[in-house]
């Protein structure tokens, strides 16, 4: 394997067949971190970023895109420079702005980097979120950053920026949603591609113990049932994604433990969907479970 730059011992560990029983690892999922379905998952980022390449997670929303960024920033020992994108999204947002400054007494024009210039400079993570939400010309501002060459030339200075050791980039993208368009051919092709599926069975119940305070057994199996509905019922089409928003269990997890455990998840689930069709829906499968 050709690697990016030394890795830390917890990444030794995990690619040498140690990974299931790392304890920097169970320490992380115990602290909140994200939880594969399957180890694989896991081993083949850690691989990718690795070698140098750019990760782009692919899933429905609710299903630890972000969390996963951050456990990966966490395992890696590296910072992560945070880009939201948006339509609004703009060179400024990207790169940084001019502002105007004191050097003593005389007033003088200073760039502010902004998170692509602060994670190549500084040699560390830079994640992109919702990627597809961009404009579409906004994106290849940064292609150079995104290939072999792991550069740009900064437009507010006219300086060329080379990414330090360690630099990666891993984005994540919601397909479907309204508001985002299809990555173009040149992009997606500077990504090496993750499914990221919703945590289900015995890793969501794992997940619930560990990372809320419900500990009654016999609420979790009906936690775990209850989003295994949800999330058949969103395959189906009778829900959207943010049904079955494994986030979004895990808050029903934690309030149900002092309030009512329908009205957990009248508060955590119901209410932050739109149609009252879908609102029904899930009321009716919380009324049947608990």
């Amino acid at each position: 394997m050709t690697l990016n730059y030394s890795l830390p011992d917890t990444i030794t560990e995990i690619l040498t067949k140690k990974r299931s029983t790392t304890d920097k690892f169970q320490e992380l999922i115990r602290n909140g971190g994200y939880m594969p379905p399957n180890i694989d998952l896991l081993v083949d980022a850690i691989t990718a970023l690795s070698m140098g390449k750019n990760l782009l997670l692919k899933g429905p929303t609710g299903a630890g895109k972000t969390k996963f960024a951050e456990t990966l920033s966490s395992l890696f020992n590296q910072p992560m420079f945070s880009v939201n994108c948006s339509v609004d999204l703009d060179a400024e947002s990207l790169l940084g702005f001019k502002t105007l400054a004191y050097d003593g007494d005389k007033q003088v024009i200073e760039f502010v980097p902004g998170p692509v210039i602060n994670a190549m400079t500084n040699g560390t993570l830079l994640y992109i979120d919702e990627v597809n939400m961009a404009k579409p010309e906004t994106l290849p501002l940064i292609n150079g950053v995104l290939d072999y060459r792991r550069t740009i030339t900064n437009p507010f200075t006219n300086d060329m920026i080379t990414a330090k050791e360690g630099f990666g980039v891993i984005a994540a993208i919601n397909e479907g949603y309204i508001g985002t368009v299809p990555l173009n051919e040149a992009l997606k092709n500077r990504f090496i591609v993750l499914d990221v599926p919703y945590i289900e069975g015995d890793q969501l119940k794992k997940l619930i113990s560990t990372n809320t305070a419900l500990t009654d057994e016999e609420a979790i199996d009906l936690f775990v049932k209850l989003s295994s509905d949800l999330i058949q019922a969103v395959y189906q089409g009778k829900l959207s994604e943010d049904a079955a928003s494994v986030r979004a269990l895990l808050d029903a997890c934690d309030l149900s433990v002092v309030i009512p455990p329908k009205r957990a998840i009248l508060r955590s689930i119901v209410d932050k969907l739109d149609e009252e069709r879908e609102r029904e829906f899930v009321k009716n499968l919380a009324e049947t479970l608990f």
